[in-house]
């Protein structure tokens, strides 16, 4: 069984790494895309993770397999199609904050005969995030991926990643997103995300719409506030860590990898029994994973492993 399996979209992000001298912005191709960051987040630091996922017949395509196989996630569920690889175009200002423009590509081609039943069935948790609802056969692929863990009695993890360059509009961003939060037990957001699902910005009371549509846990993180939490319709804060930002690309989905990684670790029903106390220190350690990733460049480069983090 695995701990965690992942699915939706894996991408180049062409991420900003400054300018030269006539004043021309230079790009890295870093290996990305929200689900693929959270499977290979979770897998450095000691959980047992699967992709699932679609790329180009392509070199970048190549790459980002070569880039999930040295980080040991497992890709026997990934898809190359006829489309080119998908790209992210990441840049980055004096703050370390982003922005992004995208080229789609394979990512929107996974269908539903392309996903894995039994591998998602086999896994504690099921986890994807709202990119591949955006458009195309992946929002069928991706709701039937959520619903066969469902069914089979895996956790379902969910990142509402809000991209406006991705949607025709809020409105139908706030629409499809809402779309999967019956199956849901985990949930992810920001604090700009929150208003999308709820219509509230208040973190207890989006928080409690949330957990009212079924959602046991609710985690919103707060930059370098640190994160908040909603468990058993209990509400509490988690500090975070204060560190020199080189880009905070990949922060979200580390701290999600190492949320899922650590839950993973109390066995086949990793809610049951869970307190405020352990889910504080999985907060905690949650907190400095995304530190470590913001301190430096890129998402998956960015990512620490278990032994940088000292274990509470």
């Amino acid at each position: 069984m695995k701990d965690i399996t992942t699915v939706g979209e894996i991408l180049i992000d062409l991420t900003q790494t400054g300018a030269n001298e006539a004043g021309v912005p230079l790009f890295a191709a870093n290996p990305g895309g929200a689900p693929a960051n959270v499977a290979v987040a979770a897998s450095r630091l000691g959980a047992a993770a699967a992709f699932i996922g679609k790329t180009g017949r392509d070199q970048f395509g190549a790459y980002l397999r070569k880039v999930l196989e040295e980080n040991r996630v497992d890709c026997s569920g990934m898809r190359t199609g006829a489309q080119p690889t998908t790209m992210a175009i990441v840049s980055v200002d004096h703050t370390g904050e982003r922005t992004f423009s995208f080229v789609r590509g394979a990512d929107c081609e996974l269908s539903p005969d392309e996903i894995n039943e039994s591998a998602v069935c086999r896994s504690k948790f099921l986890h994807f995030g709202s990119v591949s609802l955006t458009r195309g056969i992946a929002r069928s692929g991706t709701i039937f991926a959520a619903r066969a863990a469902r069914q089979a009695g895996a956790l379902v993890s969910y990142d509402p990643n809000y991209r406006p360059a991705l949607w025709r509009s809020e409105a139908e961003a706030s629409e499809w997103m809402r779309v999967p939060l019956p199956l849901v037990d985990i949930i992810k957001l920001s604090e700009e995300e929150l208003p999308l699902l709820t219509g509230s910005a208040g973190l207890e009371e989006g928080s409690r719409l949330l957990e009212e549509q079924g959602v046991s846990l609710v985690l919103v993180t707060l930059g370098g506030a640190g994160s908040f939490c909603r468990w058993r319709g209990e509400c509490f804060t988690v500090p975070g860590v204060s560190v020199k930002v080189a880009d905070t690309n990949g922060a979200g989905d580390t701290f999600l990898g190492a949320v899922l990684s650590r839950l993973s670790l109390r066995g086949e029903k990793p809610l049951e029994g869970l307190t405020r106390g352990e889910l504080e220190n999985i907060l905690d350690f949650a907190n400095r994973a995304a530190a470590l990733t913001c301190s430096r460049s890129g998402a998956i480069p960015a990512m620490p492993t278990l032994d940088e983090l000292s274990v509470k």
